[in-house]
């Protein structure tokens, strides 16, 4: 079961804090019961999209004046359905994505993974429900329908005399309520696979297909900011859906092996990483285009041509972000109801930890190309920098801190600042008057070295004593250099750092992360022109910017806005970017 919240009804009872926009959330489980035609290539032009018969702004005006229906029909679609459903006298069920935290004695509050009866789902926005005594409004984006509504509130399988499992209860031909509940989970699998297969089809032929025939409106790298490697991901999808419907089971559902589909296809997902990332740019290229009449215009006609339901672009370009974070929770769902002796088992639980590791991927490269502005405007900030860019071949600062360096002949000890990047260690000098600014000295290339630990005492190379002591030794041309630290621990953290550095190459090696020319020369050029400009930028967050322009339900300001959009943007570690650097102020001049 899908969410209900994407279709637009009309709101028959409202809430003080309620829109009467659609939410646009939780594309993915946009159901369609009809079928939306493939529109051939010269239909659109036919009927008018070009110059010669008329603007787009007409063409959208005669589609929203005429007397065809695009769309759903019923309106409300599934929402009218629930509504249904609960004036029959039949109980509705919903389980809480998130906290809801509220002051609002008009308002229920709960906590995730707590139980709600729904009682009214008229309003898209805000629905009304409750939890034992407890009655109130609540946002329908904070929850979703459970897959199972029969579902008794007690956890399965029951316990009967003697504390032993009673998973005996039957549905239908023999089957137990546990083996149902699995049925359950794989058709809704089965389901929105489809759906969202539809759903990506509509974007690429009802507007990537369009726009290209406009080269008046979009140049390609316009379009490849806009859309990213949609396509790409239709065609992985479209392969991996048609492996899902060999391993379905039509007769009998639960008997289903769909685990070994997701182990399959879990390096093909990571092609999802590359969409997500560009994702921030397609929501601000969209924003400047729709400030222009004609464009807004033309969208909307190629919605309307395609048969999409009233959702903007933006939102249906949300929904492979949210696809791709849905499948931990629906396979989560599918082990919750297999039995350990099911012949899927191991495969669904190796498939969970696949799909997790999946969007734990996808998260930490998003947050590697958040940290190349940084890596950027920090070079921005360093006096006399000669060589080619750190983001030649570093996108990550590992660790940093301040090192006496001994250099031959004379064992001439210097205090440096270091800063360690995958592949390469940056040696930087301070100003002797101005503390906080840096002067390049010197780098070394890590992929050549091998860490060697020094023991306090007389060193026999340097022939001097040494204390908290480590050296870089060069294996092709035997160069060595000797590294002392002021403290054991801070050695100790130095060492730990070195195998951390070796430990994230090999792991950009195996998982194929690279970061572009284009990205590598942007971050560049905006690191120049703030350097020119005699201030750092801010941090922004156009992601979460661009989020709190959708279609989404007008909270109570008490809420953490931010939970709305986990499965969009999981959670991930903060970095330890700023962390490391900070200290060092190395930006103001």
């Amino acid at each position: 079961i899908t969410s209900p919240v994407a279709f637009e009804i009309l709101p028959l009872k409202l809430h003080p804090f309620s829109q009467s926009t659609p939410t646009g959330l939780d594309c993915v489980g946009w159901k369609r019961r009809i079928s939306a035609p493939v529109i051939t290539d010269g239909a659109l032009d036919k009927t008018a999209l070009t110059d010669d018969v008329g603007s787009e702004e007409d063409l959208y005006e005669e589609f929203r004046s005429s007397n065809h229906r695009y769309g759903h029909p019923g309106g409300g679609g599934e929402q009218l359905a629930i509504n249904e459903l609960i004036s029959d006298g039949s109980v509705v069920y919903a389980e809480a994505l998130w906290d809801h935290v509220t002051m609002d004695d008009q308002e229920l509050g709960f906590k995730a993974g707590d139980v709600i009866e729904v009682m009214d789902a008229t309003n898209k926005e805000w629905w009304w429900g409750r939890i034992l005594d407890s009655e109130g409004w609540f946002p329908a984006s904070f929850v979703r329908l459970r897959v199972n509504q029969d579902e008794p509130m007690e956890d399965y399988p029951l316990k009967v005399e003697g504390g032993k499992e009673d998973d005996s209860r039957c549905y239908g031909m023999g089957q137990t309520t546990k083996d149902q509940m699995r049925t359950n989970v794989i058709n809704e699998i089965i389901s929105t696979e489809r759906d969202y297969i539809k759903h990506l089809k509509d974007i690429c032929e009802g507007y990537i297909k369009q726009c290209r025939k406009r080269a008046d409106m979009f140049t390609e790298e316009q379009l490849k900011i806009i859309f990213g490697n949609i396509e790409d991901i239709y065609r992985c999808q479209k392969k991996f859906v048609k492996a899902l419907e060999k391993k379905f089971n039509k007769d009998h559902p639960h008997l289903s092996e769909v685990g070994s589909c997701f182990l399959e296809y879990q390096t093909e997902f990571q092609i999802y990483s590359e969409y997500c990332n560009n994702h921030p740019n397609a929501c601000m290229e969209l924003s400047r285009l729709t400030k222009v009449n004609k464009y807004v215009y033309f969208f909307e006609a190629c919605r309307l041509l395609q048969k999409m339901i009233d959702i903007s672009l933006d939102g249906f370009l949300l929904t492979p972000v949210q696809k791709i974070c849905k499948y931990p929770l629906q396979l989560a769902e599918l082990l919750k109801y297999t039995n350990p002796q099911h012949r899927d088992f191991k495969d669904v639980e190796a498939a969970l930890n696949a799909m997790k590791n999946v969007a734990r991927l996808i998260n930490e490269r998003k947050r590697r190309l958040e940290n190349i502005d940084k890596i950027a405007q920090w070079q921005s900030s360093i006096e006399d920098w000669e060589g080619e860019d750190v983001l030649v071949r570093s996108s990550e600062l590992i660790y940093s801190g301040e090192l006496a360096k001994i250099s031959h002949p004379q064992a001439k000890s210097q205090q440096r600042m270091f800063f360690l990047f995958d592949h390469q260690l940056v040696c930087c000098k301070k100003d002797l008057l101005r503390r906080d600014i840096l002067y390049y000295k010197s780098r070394i290339n890590m992929d050549d070295m091998e860490i060697l630990d020094v023991e306090d005492g007389k060193d026999k190379d340097f022939n001097i004593s040494v204390k908290n002591a480590f050296k870089l030794h060069c294996r092709d041309t035997e160069e060595v250099h000797l590294f002392c630290a002021k403290k054991p621990e801070q050695k100790q953290r130095w060492l730990k750092a070195f195998e951390n550095e070796r430990r994230q190459v090999q792991l950009d090696q195996e998982t194929g992360f690279c970061i572009t020319e284009v990205q590598k020369k942007q971050a560049m050029l905006n690191a120049s022109k703030q350097h020119h400009a005699g201030k750092p930028k801010a941090v922004t967050r156009p992601y979460y910017d661009f989020l709190m322009r959708q279609k989404h339900p007008t909270l109570p300001t008490t809420l953490p806005q931010q939970q709305v959009f986990m499965l969009a943007e999981p959670k991930r570690k903060p970095s330890n970017f700023w962390q490391n650097i900070s200290r060092l102020t190395p930006f103001r001049k």
